[in-house]
């Protein structure tokens, strides 16, 4: 084992041994390297006369560059488009995220928790919370309508085994007993889980109610009492698209401190919060369960994250990290995002009108759906692949299929004018092949 991966275990070991053991045996490998990037940055403070470090192009003083692509770019300096971004992410970009999450999750006030660590989006920090967390033959808790990439990132990639819940009662709610049955079954048996937790979910557009996300903290918690380690994340992908009643924050507020064997991890992004879906800018948080400023363990976590980093990627795209500070530098920046949000709410509401219209009772019910992108038909008498290709073939339409059963719809990309007309080809062609 490396000296410095060795020194961050040590670290662990002293201020959190239970997050030493959550980490797979990579993570336990894991470390930052004090290389070139670190002979760099002691470079860029003290070598007045040359820099002769880092590998970038430089010319007149700053970074070269093609007028092709600057003269497209004039609004921004070329030293905040060009050079590498830190292995972590631009420091005014986590600083501005870290205010941002404060802002908007009450509950993580006078918690602690690292600093945001940029990640190339979503899928990103999820691997890296494989590569630091998971070895082959680890439980993963997911409800039963799920991304499909958890599968791949997960279970292909990491060998865990993935361990599914009913998500929703018969009545409706999100299905808490289930949750814990398969939660304290993965406890009994491997003394170690990861949760995740994807509000608004990702198939179904469903965030729980407050008294259904703090079961599920209590959940987390009873099995940790009972001597279990816990991984928590929470995927807040679709975060702050909440329409109706439910919760309005990230669980991460009540997981962070909350037990000494729960380690809680957040993962969001300007992705689809800022409607970037392109810039493939997201972020990680590590949160431990003591209820006092841990540094040397949020030191440890972060070199280790950086490590797989630097590892696999070296570091994140520049650009785009710019524009996200200057977008939440913004004095426009909130009444633009609530503009947004009230047309994808309207797009919300009006798929539900149409839904209870009673016209395609015979073809389909519908799950509970309140936030997010998405809902999802449940098909009565139809094979859901079977409609998604004759949909797309005869009319055009296109959805996703995602068991036998349901059909997913992405109302985030119709025009609420189009709703009722989407529905009513769907309906039709469910009738053409009952």
């Amino acid at each position: 084992m490396n000296p410095l991966a060795a020194e961050l275990n040590e670290s662990l070991a002293q201020h959190s041994p239970y997050v030493l053991e959550m980490l797979s045996d990579l993570g336990k490998n894991l470390f930052f390297p004090k290389g070139i990037l670190t002979q760099s940055a002691e470079a860029k403070e003290k070598a007045n006369k040359f820099n002769a470090t880092i590998g970038i192009a430089t010319e007149n003083g700053g970074p070269m560059f093609l007028s092709c692509i600057q003269d497209k770019l004039t609004a921004f300096d070329p030293k905040d488009i060009y050079p590498y971004a830190p292995p972590a992410g631009k420091p005014e970009l986590r600083s501005l995220w870290r205010e941002k999450m404060l802002r908007e999750n009450p509950s993580q006030v006078g918690k602690h928790f690292s600093n945001p660590i940029v990640t190339n989006a979503l899928t990103h920090g999820l691997s890296i919370v494989a590569d630091m967390f998971v070895d082959k033959g680890d439980h993963l808790i997911l409800p039963d309508m799920l991304w499909g990439n958890y599968n791949l990132t997960f279970g292909t990639c990491s060998g865990a085994i993935v361990k599914k819940h009913p998500t929703f009662t018969a009545s409706g709610g999100y299905d808490i007993d289930a949750f814990k049955a398969v939660l304290q079954n993965s406890a009994e048996e491997k003394g170690k889980v990861v949760v995740l937790l994807n509000f608004p979910n990702n198939p179904s557009g469903y965030t729980p109610t407050q008294a259904e996300g703090d079961a599920l903290v209590a959940a987390i918690k009873e099995v940790a009492d009972g001597g279990c380690n816990v991984v928590a994340i929470t995927d807040d992908a679709y975060f702050g698209l909440f329409y109706e009643d439910s919760m309005k924050e990230s669980l991460f507020g009540k997981l962070a401190n909350l037990h000494p064997r729960i380690l809680a991890v957040k993962l969001d992004g300007a992705t689809k919060e800022e409607f970037v879906w392109g810039f493939r800018t997201g972020f990680i948080t590590f949160a431990d369960g003591n209820d006092y400023e841990n540094a040397p363990v949020m030191n440890a976590l972060e070199k280790k994250a950086m490590g797989i980093i630097r590892a696999r990627i070296s570091n994140c795209p520049h650009p785009s990290q710019t524009f996200v500070v200057e977008a939440l530098r913004s004095p426009d920046f909130l009444k633009q995002k609530e503009e947004k949000f009230q047309i994808m709410k309207g797009r919300a509401l009006k798929t539900k009108e149409v839904l209870n219209s009673g016209k395609y009772e015979k073809a389909w019910d519908y799950y509970p759906f309140n936030s997010g992108y998405f809902m999802c038909l449940k098909l009565k008498h139809v094979d859901a692949e079977k409609l998604r290709v004759h949909l797309l073939e005869k009319y055009g339409v296109g959805a996703i299929s995602t068991t036998k059963t349901d059909l997913r719809i992405a109302f985030s990309c119709i025009a609420e004018k189009d709703i009722p007309e989407l529905f009513d080809i769907i309906y039709k062609a469910a009738l053409d092949l009952a």
